[in-house]
């Protein structure tokens, strides 16, 4: 099976390395950097024209985040499975017009909220734990993007909490009503050069029903957690830092086990 995979970063290379037992077909922008990563992937570099002409049967969008609309249409036309990293765009008219866009391909595309396979999770969100009134969603990266990255990722709310909002329309089953945000640097002054954000943010996002609360964005090692709050107990979901395998040990008693 021939793979294209779109982006030689963090992402980028990263999927490469997943798919390494597969022909790839590694595409990026500036070609010493591509061979370098394709080298280390076992990949072929390749530039993003040359991967889509390619006859790829499927397609990894790992590219910088302000090209996913563009790269994603383009191998939507292609007639295979496309796999996009999110966000799929970093303005809700964009991602509308992609979304459009898209249903007239008629392609198969899955976007990588892939926290919604973890056990974990599931188990939440299938969970009868009755009255739901908060959402406590905390998720701290392994490391702070490289300063390149950070002008065309669309800041830290869309670039990585975006999970975190997913997660919080999925397990509570319901849309969200308004959001906030607010942060402050507290490391990293790379950050603070490009958008004055954050090491450390709040985001909350009221949705119909319980309130879900994104506390912190950096931190050392990937640490994901969320906590369901109902009357009488609280539901843990974590996701382990190593395995990216998740358990739920939920206070006082386990949920239900769940297929994914």
């Amino acid at each position: 099976m021939r793979i294209a995979v779109l982006g030689t970063g963090r992402m980028g290379s990263a999927r490469a390395k997943l798919l390494r037992s597969e022909e790839v077909l590694l595409a990026g922008g500036d070609p010493a950097r591509t061979a370098a990563v394709a080298a280390a992937c076992g990949a072929t570099p390749v530039t993003v024209e040359e991967a889509l002409a390619g006859t790829p049967d499927g397609v990894v969008v790992a590219s910088a985040t302000d090209r996913h609309a563009e790269h994603l249409l383009a191998a939507a036309e292609l007639g295979v499975p496309v796999l996009c990293e999110k966000p799929i765009a970093l303005t809700v008219e964009d991602t509308r017009a992609a979304v459009e866009a898209l249903a007239r391909t008629g392609a198969t595309v899955q976007v990588g909220f892939q926290r919604r396979f973890d056990p974990g999770f599931a188990a939440a969100r299938e969970a009868d734990v009755g009255t739901r009134y908060s959402l406590r969603i905390t998720a701290r990266d392994a490391d702070p993007a490289e300063e390149h990255y950070i002008p065309g990722s669309g800041g830290i709310f869309r670039d990585m909490h975006v999970h975190d909002f997913d997660l919080a329309r999925w397990i509570s089953g319901r849309e969200v009503a308004t959001v906030y945000a607010t942060g402050a640097v507290r490391g990293f002054e790379r950050f603070a050069r490009q958008y004055g954000e954050t090491r450390a943010a709040l985001a909350v996002a009221a949705v119909r029903g319980p309130r879900a609360d994104e506390p912190d964005a950096a931190g050392d090692g990937t640490d994901v957690q969320t906590f369901v709050t109902e009357v009488e107990r609280i539901l843990r979901s974590e996701v382990d830092t190593w395995s990216q395998q998740a358990t739920a040990p939920p206070n006082g008693g386990s949920p239900p086990s769940s297929e994914t």
